[in-house]
């Protein structure tokens, strides 16, 4: 059978980190690249592999992931984030795929929790994600974040859903919503793009209707409530963001 190397990028991961790289022990190469992280995350990793590399800069989420494919030596490569974990029976598919590899690349469905609660609507399930790859036959997008893996060759889906802890509660929302919407301000400031006050309101707006009526965030309950105005906000602060910097 084909060899694995799962690749995984860190920064202040201890909550996570431990659970992640359990999930997928049994892989033939894991390594870790690190942002100099200080709670705990490098010596977790550590205790199941040798492969940890620190870079203190931080490029964007496509830049270091590239660097962790970089590192990668296996026939096949697995990109987790931290907050994700492989159940045993996306394992046992996995495996069957290396072992009878009928694509260069394979979409796994994520199965993503949100304040304690798995989504299913939302449009947030089926969440697909091409995160298994051959070695050589793909790179991550340069983006700073919602990076993307470019493939060349030929694709198909996995069934086993991919388990996502994306948002422990609601500090970690308010941490990553101000994270996320800058990187995005940032990225449509370089693409061109100008920002303003009527924009802001107007795509929040959109990004909510669309998130708790169009893709039925109100059977997700309250928490598909709060991910449809989270998503309102992160896109009223992107284009604020966007404008205020354009105005300086």
């Amino acid at each position: 059978m084909a060899k694995l190397s799962v690749i995984i990028i860190t920064k202040n991961e201890s909550a996570n980190i431990r659970a992640c790289l359990e999930s997928v022990a049994w892989a033939d190469e894991i390594i870790v690249v690190d942002s100099a992280s200080t709670d705990g995350t490098l010596e977790i990793a550590r205790e199941f592999t040798p492969k940890v590399h620190v870079h203190a800069d931080w490029p964007g989420f496509g830049a270091q992931k590239n660097r962790a494919l970089d590192y990668a030596g296996k026939d096949w490569v697995l990109s987790l984030d931290a907050d994700e974990r492989v159940t045993p029976e996306l394992r046992a598919e996995i495996e069957a795929a290396l072992l009878d590899a009928r694509a260069d690349g394979y979409e796994i469905p994520r199965l993503s929790s949100f304040c304690g609660r798995f989504m299913r609507h939302s449009g947030w399930h089926p969440d697909y994600v091409l995160r298994l790859f051959r070695r050589g036959k793909a790179r991550f997008s340069d983006a700073l974040v919602h990076e993307s893996v470019q493939l060349q060759g030929s694709t198909a889906r996995l069934r086993q859903p991919l388990l996502h802890y994306s948002y422990r509660d609601f500090e970690d929302v308010l941490t990553k919503l101000n994270s996320y919407s800058s990187a995005a301000a940032t990225m449509l400031e370089r693409r061109g793009k100008r920002g303003s006050l009527a924009q802001a309101v107007l795509h929040g707006l959109w990004a909510f209707i669309r998130t708790y009526f169009l893709r039925a965030g109100f059977l997700d309950g309250r928490e598909g409530f709060m991910l449809a105005v989270m998503n309102a906000e992160n896109s009223y602060y992107r284009y604020i963001k966007l404008w205020l910097k354009q105005k300086s």
